[in-house]
């Protein structure tokens, strides 16, 4: 790994998280009663992943994909990350390790965001 590829992914990822910032800002003003800003970002993102570790294939350098795939996109969005991860167990046909992903994130992302709530409020309230 090359210091310039650090530089990269950084550079890309600050360009990620303000893609995603703001278009979360405008699916909220374009439906502000509905909870669609993370779908719509993550869903975006697995299509922009898949679209462009597709296109990098045998053609980008390994700073590019990175800086793209890793930068951008895991600013953007982590859940193109998990998608990828997914569709790699599905193509190799590890059934099981496909579940356990699918399965193991949702369930142990959910309590570890609910434990964390949890912790967090305790020690707001000491």
């Amino acid at each position: 790994m090359h210091v310039s590829h650090l530089f990269a992914v950084a550079a890309a990822g600050s360009l990620g998280a303000v893609a995603r910032f703001l278009l979360a800002h405008v699916v909220k003003l374009a439906w502000p009663e509905l909870p669609l800003a993370t779908a719509v970002v993550n869903v975006l993102g697995c299509f922009g992943f898949g679209l462009c570790w597709a296109l990098a294939q045998g053609r980008w350098s390994a700073g590019a994909a990175a800086a793209v795939l890793v930068g951008f996109f895991g600013a953007f969005t982590t859940f193109s990350s998990f998608a990828f991860d997914c569709h790699e167990l599905l193509a190799a046909r590890r059934y099981a390790w496909l579940v356990a992903d699918l399965v193991g994130q949702n369930v142990f992302g959910l309590a570890a965001m609910m434990l964390g709530i949890g912790l967090g409020a305790t020690v707001r309230g000491m």
